[in-house]
């Protein structure tokens, strides 16, 4: 029997990124996944305080030539690879010279939000999105952490659902502690539209803000984690009121074989 495989599409991983609860958890489950016998593939973006040098990045060749158009502009897609050795696990990241070769994540160096983070946003679940449909691996789950990741769930069952590579994908989002104060770009939405995907879609994150992003990832994934012992009773709420799946809290140490049994019973 072909093996199950599993689509990681993260925030932030160690050691790529400093270490937190989801840059360990993007590190580790996805190890953790393949170990229990799945194929995976684990993307990121490529964030312009990522050393590429020490950390061995480089271009993927096979792979360009792709544009993602945002607000009717093309924007180039980048597709770099490393390997992290120890684990038998590469990270593909996705990269654009516009969005991402700044010295920071989502923050300036005063705290605040860069201002075209939806647009950032926008490109990367896209490009991760075309980046598999060219390597024509088609996954059985997906599995999407952080706010950055958000659009993911949408665009499956909206933009990407007829086609064959990701016909039979589950997605399950996850929630963190990774809060922002304020709201994306107030056009958030209206640039965020694709040709399966309506501004009705969208009428969840009106008004982008943090809490609000992580509702309409919640809305279209087939079932939820939140992670985070912390999360707001809101979305905890939002969450449960669904009639989804929901995996909360499933600790600091059993935590790769709660999220494995869970997505087992998504994919059987």
């Amino acid at each position: 029997m072909a093996k199950k495989r599993v689509l990681f599409i993260s925030q932030e991983i160690v050691p790529y990124l400093p270490e937190t609860e989801m840059a360990h958890i993007g590190r580790y489950l996805p190890q953790g996944i393949q170990d229990k016998g799945k194929e995976i593939r684990t993307f990121m973006p490529r964030y312009g305080c990522i050393n590429e040098r020490r950390n061995q990045l480089h271009e993927v060749i096979r792979l360009s030539g792709m544009n993602v158009i945002i607000n009717e502009t093309d924007h180039p897609l980048i597709i770099k690879v490393a390997s992290i050795q120890s684990a038998r696990m590469q990270v593909y990241f996705i990269d654009n010279d516009d969005y991402f070769q700044r010295k920071h994540v989502v923050l300036d160096e005063e705290g605040h939000l860069f201002p075209d983070n939806d647009e950032r946003l926008i490109f990367f679940n896209r490009g991760v999105f075309e980046t598999v449909r060219k390597l024509r691996w088609s996954p059985d789950l997906i599995y999407c952490q952080g706010w950055f990741t958000a659009l993911a769930p949408l665009y499956l069952k909206k933009e990407y659902y007829y086609d064959p590579i990701f016909s039979r994908a589950k997605v399950v989002f996850s929630t963190y502690n990774d809060h922002f104060d304020g709201a994306l770009d107030s056009e958030f939405a209206k640039k965020a539209v694709t040709e399966g995907v309506t501004l009705k879609d969208l009428a969840v994150a009106k008004e982008p803000s943090h809490i609000n992003l992580n509702k309409l990832a919640c809305q279209y994934a087939d079932a939820v984690i939140l992670h985070h012992k912390e999360v707001s009773d809101e979305l905890k709420q939002f969450a449960n009121k669904l009639g989804k799946p929901v995996l909360e809290n499933p600790g600091e140490k059993e935590y790769i074989n709660a999220y494995s049994e869970f997505f087992d019973n998504l994919m059987e």
